[in-house]
């Protein structure tokens, strides 16, 4: 059923219970792809959903108004979990208006090549729906180049597209009918954040910047994903956190292992950490999904990357690791790498390559062991852990 935000304004988007992987990210708990609509003398809806569950959002609306009396719809991003649906949706509603951004436009026309009635709009335009009144916002790249928000003047509510948004299926619409709000919500918000939003930290402060300037205050925020904040301070303040990428003092170790070798290292790594006094983490490459550890790596002020050296290079899953890190531009932290090998020992050296090009701060050369770790071998990478988490971690 539809749930109502404020009067005549309602949600009426789509649950995804059973999504497993979005574009590789873990999404244990499904998600949803929210969709709003707002009754006035022109109705209007808020985005629409994954293609597949149009018939959900259409329903729910059915409940409100007959979809065909929908006037406009609004398209804040093209990408197809909130667009996908939209072909169906305009073949159904037949709206008289398509408002979307300059890109965005661009965008739908490739992708659905339909003549459709578009109404380009830029940030500090204004539509009147009768008695609400919407204001447009550009976010290019939070986080494709046709992102934009729409804010509703009468109620400072802010559709915010993918921005604030998480990953979540649950029965509740609203952040406060968690049961222990906001402890159930951060991790979800938190892993939305480093895995879609960490590269553009320097973006996001110049949104919360414009915000203000413009006089957007926000009584609530609508994302297109996971729940509606009816205390959006609270995300609000989140997304500074982050976005200035402030870090703990945490160190993660992050590595495979072929005969174990490398795990002993990781192992002894972890415990020179935990002499030191910091929060410590390991993570196996092939236990743990990658999307889960780059949470982590969010604040996270040291990662030590350990890998064995196979066919002259670094263990597949270190290399995938380390590509997947470098798009999401890490900032303001300290790395080492460390490994063991039989005859070539490459790895090392090539993961600093790769930590080099991510202009993270290079702590140590790098730990290199032949064959299997040795107790002095073992006790050097502890103490070297416990030097570089008080080196780079206890200022923190």
């Amino acid at each position: 059923m539809p749930v109502e935000l404020v009067p005549n304004v309602y949600w009426v988007g789509a649950i995804d219970w059973t999504v497993r992987d979005f574009h590789g990210y873990s999404t244990d708990m499904g998600s949803t792809y929210n969709a709003f609509l707002l009754v006035d003398d022109k109705i209007t809806l808020i985005d629409t959903v994954k293609k597949e569950l149009v018939p959900e959002m259409l329903a729910r609306i059915a409940e409100i108004v007959p979809p065909e009396k929908i006037d406009y719809i609004i398209s804040n991003h093209v990408e197809m979990d909130h667009s996908g649906g939209l072909g169906q949706t305009i073949a159904r509603v037949k709206p008289a208006k398509l408002f979307c951004s300059p890109r965005g436009k661009d965008g739908l026309s490739r992708h659905f090549k339909e003549d459709w009635p578009f109404v380009v709009v830029k940030t500090g335009d204004e539509v009147s729906l009768g008695r609400f009144n919407l204001a447009f916002l550009e976010t290019p790249m939070l986080h494709w180049p046709d992102s934009m928000m729409t804010y509703l003047k009468e109620e400072q509510l802010l559709f915010s597209s993918d921005a604030f948004g998480a990953h979540l299926a649950c029965s509740e619409r609203f952040d406060d009918q968690l049961p222990r709000f906001p402890v159930d919500y951060h991790h979800h918000l938190k892993k939305y954040y480093a895995n879609i939003l960490m590269p553009m930290g320097s973006l996001i402060t110049q949104l919360v910047d414009k915000i203000k300037q413009l006089g957007l205050t926000c009584k609530m925020i609508a994302p297109d994903h996971g729940l509606i904040f009816r205390h959006p301070d609270y995300v609000l303040k989140l997304y500074q956190q982050w976005a200035a990428g402030e870090v703990a003092a945490k160190g993660l170790v992050i590595y495979d292992t072929m005969w174990h070798s490398t795990e002993m290292l990781a192992e002894a790594f972890t415990e020179g950490l935990m002499d030191a006094g910091v929060e410590a983490q390991r993570h196996h490459l092939r236990c743990t999904h990658v999307s889960d550890i780059i949470t982590e790596v969010l604040d996270a002020g040291l990662l030590l990357i350990g890998s064995p050296t196979l066919n002259n290079n670094m263990f597949p899953t270190v290399g995938g690791f380390l590509t997947y890190l470098k798009g999401l531009k890490p900032t303001k932290k300290a790395a080492a790498a460390f490994g063991s090998y039989g005859w070539s020992g490459q790895a090392v050296s090539l993961i600093n390559q790769e930590l080099n090009a991510m202009k993270l701060n290079l702590a140590h050369e790098g730990l290199r062991v032949k064959y299997i770790p040795d107790a002095s071998e073992l006790a050097a990478a502890r103490a070297l852990g416990a030097e570089l988490a008080e080196k780079h971690l206890k200022k923190q």
